[in-house]
């Protein structure tokens, strides 16, 4: 008796660890995506989606659930089960969506799978814009303060602490003036602001038709994807708030389901597909696995709060 319960235990097991050998045998993975359709998140999760689908023989769906700086997209993934079939496009908001108040629950509520991509904020203006550099914009913002509107894709996002965090470098105060992530850049072209604080992949085109113009990115160093873009450093102003997107999994999703996630994105962002499209859109593919991902949300998850509770967004 006790002979077959072991049998029935190890065969059990047996079928357990090739179920999850299979992954993904169910159907489809969903990619939730926090923002809406047409923004740079959208686009750049499309990317991927279509070669993790290639990678891993299955379909790789994008759903957007856009709202509240990315909370409604996250909630929705960390109540999902945690079998890698639902997983988030996450991005550096799952620290300032919880440390602005959006957001109920932190990054630990998820397992990181893999970073996919870094994005250079960018301060940008019309393309018949009298500013050609960023030093121009901010001694006009100084001469004049709050006489300049600077849009952003919302309370709390990245681009708002990133423009907030600028202008306060520079030493003066322009507006800020919150909108849609998909309404930023019509906000711009339309003449509703002056500038925006936004990632170049929802730029890119704008840009290379001459109805945009680039005058600084936030980065330590000059991006390679952005050409001869100079940084806020370069032109005296100390900041550097680099953007990341990557996947994460609902917390207890099983090792060999994050491991075949985490290999299919790594074979797609490391891909000459992947590179060229990237480069179209103004984003750098940067892989990296998942747990060196993990730690560097921890560790950055301590500099957004700090940053945030020194601009007051802290709740």
């Amino acid at each position: 008796m006790k002979a077959g319960s072991v049998l029935l235990g190890a065969l059990l097991a047996a079928a357990v660890q090739a179920q999850e050998a299979q992954f993904p045998h169910k159907g489809a993975i969903e990619i939730t995506v926090l923002f809406p359709a047409g923004s740079s998140a959208d686009v750049t999760a499309r990317l991927l989606a279509d070669g993790m689908s290639k990678q891993l023989g299955a379909k790789v769906l994008v759903v957007n659930r856009p709202g509240a700086g990315g909370a409604i997209g996250y909630k929705h993934v960390a109540s999902q089960k945690p079998d890698g079939y639902s997983i988030v496009w996450n991005s550096n908001s799952i620290s300032t969506t919880y440390h602005s108040g959006m957001l109920p629950f932190d990054y630990r509520e998820f397992d990181a799978v893999a970073r996919v991509l870094v994005e250079s904020p960018v301060i940008a203006v019309r393309g018949d814009s009298k500013w050609k550099s960023l030093r121009e914009l901010v001694s006009d913002a100084k001469s004049r303060p709050k006489g300049i509107t600077v849009g952003n894709s919302g309370i709390g996002s990245h681009t708002h602490i990133s423009a907030v965090a600028l202008f306060k470098a520079a030493g003066t105060e322009v507006v800020d003036v919150p909108f849609g992530a998909a309404q930023v850049v019509p906000s711009l072209l339309g003449g509703q602001v002056d500038a925006v604080l936004q990632l170049p992949a929802a730029l890119s085109g704008y840009v290379r038709t001459g109805q945009v113009r680039l005058l600084a990115s936030l980065t330590t160093a000059r991006d390679p994807v952005l050409g001869d873009v100079p940084t806020a450093r370069e032109q005296g102003f100390d900041v550097s708030l680099e953007a990341w997107r990557g996947i994460a999994a609902p917390k207890g999703t099983p090792k060999p389901a994050i491991a075949a996630l985490e290999g299919a994105i790594r074979k797609t962002a490391e891909g000459p597909d992947f590179a060229q499209a990237s480069e179209k859109l103004g984003v750098r593919p940067a892989f990296m696995p998942a747990e060196e991902f993990g730690s560097l949300i921890a560790r950055e998850d301590v500099e957004l709060a700090r940053l945030m509770q020194l601009i007051g967004l802290k709740k």
